[in-house]
């Protein structure tokens, strides 16, 4: 154990300075996202507004971007007033590399050291560690309550303050309730109430801003049709249909599968398919999932660990799709339908695996532990 210790250190070094490298040698800043947080906690701490104007990344640089988080995250970020930038970006990305460890040993059941040393080829690993962003983190809390160790339950809690940095982990609430973990189900809400009124509490101007109209405020999300925005939502503007009712009825039809997938895979005993499944609703039906934000990739390529299918993950996942299509500007409106297969690799191989589980669930041939049989009436 201590040399897979030993490895797994030394492994997360060699990527972050070779990220740190590469990023340094094509003259793209480090950090961009870990700067929006440290940014967020210095203007509480300076009784700056959170959401207007935009946030100054760095003082010796023009670059400002948004804050789009809760406040409750401005206040859980506060630690990262005190380091410099580059610090704030070490920390993070160093949590996120033993977040991805973390998962990866709950998921790969066969040579998970291995499974781990290849994540640096996944494009949402690179970016998310390159960007400082925190996503690997709230991954990482929501796999250790939903799938405990040893039987230890946090209930809920953990999935309930990773909404709290990010809304979007409040779809695994659902999960708990469909998977019979009732208590859960209802600490995660209350955690996230909980954790959002001290927010209001402290920032009170902040949170009525950010209730009543930041969080629903997709200008500074940036543009829907980008490649980079591998969602539903982003896909159907791509293909044209830009009308609410198309992503409504699409998000709708996959929350139906996606929960009768995760209730089928509870039953058969298969919990991590069931988190996965969920997992890729939730990036699916979000108004907006960046490319970073499928760092579900990593725990599925745990599960798929020794699977042909790992390969076909791989490759979809790699961002050798999204880096041979036209992208920017709107160019994405003009592609050629190869294009157009190629650009919504995520949200395709997503949709296409779903159909093919319910197509699976509805005709019985469906993967796992079969149900128990029913006992014979003599």
């Amino acid at each position: 154990m201590r040399q897979e210790k030993k490895i797994v250190f030394g492994l997360a070094a060699a990527v972050l300075a070779g990220i740190a490298v590469v990023r340094w040698l094509g003259g793209a800043p480090l950090g961009v996202d870990s700067a929006v947080y440290r940014a967020g906690a210095l203007a509480v701490l300076r009784g700056q507004p959170l959401y207007e104007p935009l946030l100054a990344l760095d003082p010796k640089s023009a670059l400002e971007l948004p804050f789009t988080y809760p406040p409750s995250a401005a206040l859980l970020f506060l630690p990262l007033a005190a380091l410099p930038a580059h610090f704030a970006w070490l920390l993070l990305a160093a949590g996120s590399v033993l977040a991805l460890w973390s998962a990866t040993r709950r998921f790969a059941r066969e040579r998970p050291l291995l499974t781990f040393c290849l994540l640096p080829v996944l494009e949402p690993v690179w970016r998310m560690i390159s960007l400082g962003q925190i996503n690997g983190v709230l991954m990482a809390m929501v796999v250790l309550d939903a799938l405990p160790v040893r039987g230890r339950r946090s209930g809920g809690m953990l999935i309930g303050l990773a909404a709290a940095v990010k809304l979007t982990p409040l779809i695994f609430v659902p999960y708990l309730f469909l998977t019979g973990r009732r208590s859960g189900a209802w600490h995660a809400p209350v955690t996230f109430l909980g954790t959002s009124a001290a927010g209001a509490l402290i920032l009170p101007g902040d949170s009525i801003r950010y209730w009543t109209s930041a969080v629903l405020d997709n200008r500074n999300a940036g543009t829907v049709d980008w490649v980079l925005d591998q969602s539903l939502h982003g896909m159907l503007a791509r293909f044209g249909a830009t009308s609410l009712g198309w992503y409504a009825a699409s998000a709708a039809l996959c929350l139906l599968a996606g929960a009768l997938l995760v209730r089928e895979f509870h039953r058969r005993g298969d919990p991590r398919a069931a988190l996965l499944v969920t997992a890729g609703c939730g990036l699916l039906v979000s108004p907006l999932s960046w490319t970073h934000h499928w760092i579900w990739a990593v725990p599925l390529a745990g599960f798929l660990s020794g699977r042909r299918a790992l390969i076909c993950a791989g490759a979809v996942f790699s961002g050798i799709a999204l880096a041979v299509v036209p992208e920017g500007g709107h160019r994405e409106l003009s592609w050629n339908p190869g294009e157009m297969v190629l650009g919504n690799a995520s949200v395709l191989s997503a949709l296409a695996a779903g159909a093919v589980l319910s197509v699976r669930m509805l005709t019985r041939r469906f993967p796992g532990r079969p149900a128990r049989p029913a006992r014979r009436v003599r």
